[in-house]
């Protein structure tokens, strides 16, 4: 496999927050890890504000970290992290996102009041995709 191939997966697996990709095309498979020693204690995934521009009645836009599989609730009969109008705090779990079969809790950087969910659960999201929108608490 080319370098400028392998380069690229590198970089998914940087944007993606991945640990382990590997990858078998055309006869020939590579395998690439994130060395322990380089990766962060990760215990949750701080999603990045892509935009705080607000999107009118002071709302703010809460956007996906990663690409992956968007769940409310830590598990299918219990209840969701947060519902519109719960008051959140940073560092407050909003969610779960599933990426390669890994469960990773998406965590507020900010207070806030949750005006609104963007996602349905079990709907696969995108990196940026509008998750939530905030009035500011």
């Amino acid at each position: 496999m080319e370098e400028t191939i392998i380069r690229k997966y590198a970089g998914l697996m940087r944007e993606l927050g991945l640990t382990v990709l590997e990858i078998s095309e055309n006869g020939s498979s590579v395998r690439l890890e994130l060395s322990s020693s380089l990766q962060e204690p990760a215990q949750y995934i701080k999603p990045k504000i892509i935009e705080q521009a607000e999107t009118g009645a002071d709302l703010i836009e809460f956007r996906s970290p990663m690409v992956g599989v968007f769940y409310r609730s830590p598990a299918e009969n219990e209840a969701p992290f947060v519902k519109v109008g719960d008051a959140v705090h940073k560092g407050d779990v909003l969610c779960i996102i599933e990426a390669m079969k890994l469960m990773n809790e998406i965590v507020a950087e900010q207070d806030g009041i949750v005006a609104e969910i963007c996602a349905e659960n079990n709907q696969v999201v995108d990196f940026g995709h509008v998750l939530f929108k905030f009035r500011k608490g």
